[in-house]
């Protein structure tokens, strides 16, 4: 078992990616107490919002792999794929999905205004679960820096 952890810690990709992630989390977090003027601990794990968390653990990743195994490296070439296919889907699918989820928020808001038996959800549904082109270009640039720093 110490094995495996001793594997995981000297993981160079991993911790990479890991330390790109935990940082992007903290900015988005920060940048939030700014905004709201109010501590929220979601933010810490939360997806969404400014910068991209899913960009910069895997940018951080594909530049590690980068520095580490080289651009011609099958690794690389994974990572980099890896990189392009979630950044465009959290500009894509998972951004149009948060925009879904406000508008039927708001329906189920009016539907509950206005008849009585519309049984409103006990939750509503989760608006940050995508990001902006200028987040993911954000968050492309902090794993990029943190990748190039480790």
């Amino acid at each position: 078992m110490n094995d495996i952890i001793g594997a995981l810690l000297s993981n160079k990709l991993l911790i990479t990616a890991v330390i790109s992630w935990a940082l992007a989390q903290i900015i988005k977090t920060v940048i939030n107490l700014i905004l709201t003027k109010s501590f929220d601990p979601g933010r810490l794990i939360g997806s969404g919002g400014m910068p991209s968390s899913h960009s910069a653990f895997v940018t951080g990743l594909a530049t590690a792999a980068f520095i580490n195994e080289g651009p011609a490296s099958p690794v690389f070439a994974v990572c980099f794929v890896l990189a392009f296919v979630v950044m465009y889907d959290a500009m894509g699918v998972r951004r149009e999905t948060g925009k879904q989820a406000e508008l039927l928020n708001q329906f189920t808001e009016i539907f509950s205004e206005n008849y009585a038996e519309f049984k409103t959800p006990e939750e509503t549904l989760k608006v940050l679960v995508g990001h902006t082109p200028l987040q993911v270009f954000f968050g492309c640039l902090l794993g990029l820096a943190v990748g190039i720093a480790l």
